[in-house]
């Protein structure tokens, strides 16, 4: 794999992350259990969806063959796409959305803050800009899963079952393969392995606050960011997604 095919892969992982992710959340546009959550959600979204077409914008430059940020994101099949498992899977209940949004945040603030000082200024720059959006995001997410990890005896329970579902798709953020270390050697990206500890910093004792117990368990589901396997939910979600530009194509507003 040449330097140029391991950037673009790894572009698309950023950039599918961003879309997926924003696809999902806003999923609870018009239907959030409050309308401050509606409308927080919604704005989350926006950022992602802003995201998605820097990365993907970038990743259709650097490919070269004259796909834009939309044909990327409305013309690949399920097989193509780069992003984490974590994400594309369904938003369950608003606990369930919140602690998915939070275990990203966590590690996507972390993977941002590396990017900035990557030796491609493309990247660096879309990375700052990025960053100040995360952040946010998860000062959010964070006070959130604390509010109702450790509130009624409901919601506790919610919030469990939210961590013991979400766990076993945490690995996969930081499982390195050999695009990645294209990217470290490269002086491109961090290392996902090395992000690790950070990560827990900021999300271990977020748990313990809300009063959450952290499963006991390493296993982790990978085959997303590699394009090797996806759950079936991804076929499900770019049916909806994709359909009009699927039905109209090359249509224009």
């Amino acid at each position: 794999m040449t330097e140029k095919d391991a950037l673009f892969e790894y572009l698309l992982r950023l950039g599918d992350n961003a879309l997926i992710l924003g696809h999902r959340v806003s999923e609870w546009c018009g239907v959030a259990p409050a309308l401050e959550e509606d409308i927080a959600l919604a704005n989350t979204a926006l950022d992602l969806m802003g995201q998605t077409q820097m990365w993907l914008g970038l990743a259709g430059e650097v490919e070269g063959a004259g796909r834009s940020a939309d044909d990327l994101a409305f013309l690949r099949d399920a097989w193509d796409f780069r992003n984490l498992l974590l994400l594309e899977r369904p938003n369950g209940d608003f606990g369930q959305t919140m602690m998915r949004q939070f275990l990203f945040d966590a590690f996507q603030t972390l993977a941002l803050a590396g990017l900035e000082a990557s030796t491609d200024q493309r990247i660096a720059d879309i990375a700052a800009k990025a960053l100040k959006e995360a952040t946010y995001h998860l000062e959010r997410s964070r006070v959130t899963v604390i509010a109702l990890g450790d509130g009624t005896e409901e919601s506790r329970a919610r919030m469990q079952a939210a961590l013991d579902a979400q766990w076993p798709y945490v690995g996969e953020m930081f499982a390195a393969d050999a695009v990645d270390a294209a990217m470290v050697e490269a002086g491109i990206a961090p290392d996902p392995a090395a992000l690790r500890p950070a990560w827990d910093g900021i999300v271990l004792p977020a748990l313990h606050e809300a009063t959450l117990s952290v499963p006991d368990s390493d296993f982790a589901h990978r085959g997303g960011k590699d394009g090797v396997r996806h759950t079936e939910h991804l076929g499900h979600m770019l049916t909806t997604m994709q359909w009009l530009q699927r039905a109209y194509p090359g249509a224009t507003w």
